[in-house]
């Protein structure tokens, strides 16, 4: 496969995955102020299961993968400041997702112990990791 599919397909991995990582903390907004036991927590169980089974986990493989070919197509990437931020914020990033992913499992059992305020400022996260990461990409600062 050539390079440009290669990155056509990482951008549409990472596009997904963030479109998932920007919505779960918004639904555990919602799902905070719910009663346990409610119909309307027990369908937010449901669409949090399966946005992070269907949509982000897959997601987050797919972009994995198709960046470690991009890498492996030209490992001098490794050598550039700029992938290191880039990398170190993916890393943050799923950190993230993990901690959302765990999050979830809570929310399954009802047990649930943070604030709908928690679940806002923890959905600011993707979006400042996100920026950092176009802008090392795109921007490329620092580059030799």
């Amino acid at each position: 496969m050539n390079y440009e599919w290669i990155k056509a397909l990482h951008i549409i991995s990472v596009m997904a995955w963030m479109a998932g990582m920007l919505y779960l903390p918004r639904l555990f907004v919602y799902h905070a102020d719910a009663s346990a036991g409610s119909d309307l927590s027990e369908t937010l169980k449901l669409m949090e299961r399966r946005l992070l089974r269907f949509i982000i986990n897959p997601a987050m493989i797919a972009s994995f993968i198709f960046g470690i070919m991009m890498i492996m197509q030209n490992p001098d990437f490794l050598h550039q400041p700029y992938m290191h931020v880039k990398l170190t914020m993916v890393l943050l990033m799923t950190l993230t997702h993990a901690f959302l992913a765990r999050r979830r499992r809570y929310f399954a059992m009802d047990k649930n112990t943070y604030s709908a305020k928690f679940y806002r400022i923890l959905n600011e996260v993707p979006t400042a990791l996100m920026i950092v990461i176009v802008i090392m990409i795109v921007v490329k600062p620092w580059m030799r």
